[in-house]
């Protein structure tokens, strides 16, 4: 077979199932060889899309998706999707083509260094030189892509490589299991957790791995912990359960950081510091930390952990679960987390029941939007002013049902990664959540989700303006610039693209307008004047909190 018959054989055998992109001539041989195969192509209207695309996917499943494009910009319009996989550990593979290797030594139309480019972005990026390596290369690719911590992998193939002969077949799949923790820092970790009287932990993005999960819950259910979850690791632990904290991550001092103040030590499990800098809970450097996670953790001052518990993260949990088990449970005082925990749900249900015309308060948006998705449905945010508000009053119930970019943090996902989750989970309700700013910038892929009849719900937050930046600018200069700009007419929008569409300028109708958008078999938007006159509410709201031990 030719060269690009044997990547497509090679991808089937790894289990890849999607591929999302925009082709160029220079990819034609490998969408030739795709004809027939079990794996879906979709075709998206940006290749910035399609990295997205293949991000959630990975995310959602644990299986690495791909996202394709050709060479030159086809190849550049995908690095932010890729950075923000590849920072927010999402398995994906990313497959562009390239102008002849003839011609790669000089100038030429569209040649760039693709893979010098990408190689900030992935963990690891290749160009196939020869057709017999391309069993090997993708083998090492999917194995990248999913070990801890997953993340992205390049694989680039020149046109002229693409056309030529070969013998190779693919590799058999081999899976290995991880490692484990020794008993010995098992035993220091549990010796620090007997001596501790308040005890805290902080769930991150590793947390959230299914069987992690499952062991995390089971020793807060058997100790009482409290669990604070940063953005990425939402639904950890089940908003119901009494030791539930709720979130940690705003950069001003909310409830969730006074917790951790009054703890004595701080357990942090499957933690990227990319998320949350340790400087903002860990100021003095003065918390005893056990850090439990896949890899040695990152170097920083302000990050220094007396145990590291390096290893597979649920078999570690299970492991101290079990040392409790045999000894018992110390008498813990958790009434300072159990205060704060209270306080969040007053908070979170303040405004349930607005009555407000012609802006809405975020946090009215999303109590409706909680009360209509159920336990298993997902909403993906993007970026700006609302993943605060999503992060902050959005609790969720199960692990990935609430998806924020927090590590790259970039803009624009909601719209083509709702496309995708809707491909993972026909059976559930799909929602993205975006700002007008950020829904406008993937506007194109309303188109894509039209064409594959995607069940997805749209709702985007409209203020005018990029209100992030405007709130991070008078918070720290008392004004901001122009930040202002201006909208479609949405409702034309939808009506164009064949999406359903509403605008909703009371709060009492808002939870109907919802209902009607996930109840309807296609792509609905409704639109939502937002009312950020709260933003500095909350942080004069934050900056008032008191701490008492």
């Amino acid at each position: 077979m030719k060269a690009s018959d044997l990547l497509v054989r090679c991808l089937e055998k790894e289990g890849v199932t999607h591929i999302f992109g925009v082709p160029g001539e220079e990819n034609a041989d490998f969408m030739m060889s795709l004809r027939g195969s079990p794996i879906r192509f979709v075709l998206t209207r940006h290749e910035q899309g399609a990295a997205f695309m293949a991000e959630v996917y990975g995310r959602l499943t644990g299986n690495p998706a791909a996202c394709l494009g050709t060479l030159g910009p086809g190849a550049t319009n995908l690095i932010t999707g890729v950075g923000d996989a590849n920072m927010d550990r999402c398995p994906l593979l990313v497959i562009t083509g390239q102008g002849a290797t003839k011609r790669q030594h000089k100038e030429s139309h569209q040649v760039m260094d693709v893979v010098e480019m990408f190689r900030p972005v992935t963990k690891w990026a290749i160009d196939i030189r020869h057709p017999d390596t391309i069993p090997e290369i993708v083998r090492k690719s999917v194995r990248l892509a999913r070990s801890e911590k997953p993340g992205a992998v390049l694989i680039e193939l020149a046109e002229d490589i693409a056309k030529r002969d070969t013998e190779a077949v693919p590799m058999e799949p081999r899976r290995f299991r991880r490692p484990l923790a020794g008993e010995r820092v098992l035993d220091s970790a549990f010796e620090m957790l007997k001596a501790a009287k308040r005890p805290i932990i902080i769930a991150g993005n590793g947390a959230i791995r299914r069987r992690a999960t499952k062991q995390l819950r089971l020793l807060c259910e058997a100790t009482g912990i409290g669990v604070l979850n940063t953005f990425m690791a939402k639904g950890a632990v089940g908003r119901d359960a009494d030791y539930c904290l709720f979130t940690v991550g705003l950069q001003q001092k909310d409830y969730a950081v006074h917790a951790i103040d009054e703890a004595d030590l701080v357990i942090t499990v499957g933690y990227d510091l990319v998320e949350y800098a340790p400087r903002l809970w860990n100021p003095t450097r003065s918390k005893q930390v056990i850090d439990i996670d896949f890899l040695p953790a990152e170097i920083d001052a302000d990050y220094h952990p007396e145990v590291e518990v390096v290893g597979d993260i649920a078999y570690s949990l299970r492991m101290l679960r079990a040392r409790f088990e045999k000894q018992g449970v110390p008498d813990y005082d958790f009434s300072g987390q159990r205060k704060w925990r209270n306080r969040m749900i007053e908070d979170m249900a303040a405004h349930k029941d607005d009555d407000t015309e012609g802006a809405i308060r975020p946090q009215k948006v999303l109590w409706d939007i909680r009360e209509v998705l159920g336990p298993w449905d997902i909403l993906l945010s993007g970026v700006g002013a609302h993943k605060m508000w999503t992060a902050r009053y959005y609790p969720a119930d199960r692990p990935n049902t609430c998806l924020i970019p927090n590590g790259f943090c970039s803009m624009g996902l909601p719209l083509p990664g709702a496309i995708a989750a809707h491909l993972v989970h026909p059976d559930r309700k799909i929602m993205g959540l975006a700002g007008d700013g950020d829904f406008m910038m993937n506007v194109q892929e309303m188109e894509t989700a039209r064409r594959l009849n995607a069940d997805i719900t749209m709702v985007v937050w409209e203020d005018g303006g990029y209100g992030l930046i405007a709130w991070k600018q008078d918070n720290e200069f008392g004004t901001h610039t122009d930040l202002s700009f201006g909208n479609p007419d949405w409702l034309a929008l939808a009506k164009a693209f064949g999406w359903e569409g509403e605008y909703v300028r009371k709060s009492t109708d808002l939870k109907a307008a919802l209902q009607r958008a996930v109840a309807h078999k296609g792509p609905s938007l409704v639109v939502v004047p937002i009312d950020y006159r709260e933003n500095p509410l909350l942080t004069k709201r934050l900056g008032q909190i008191g701490v008492t031990i």
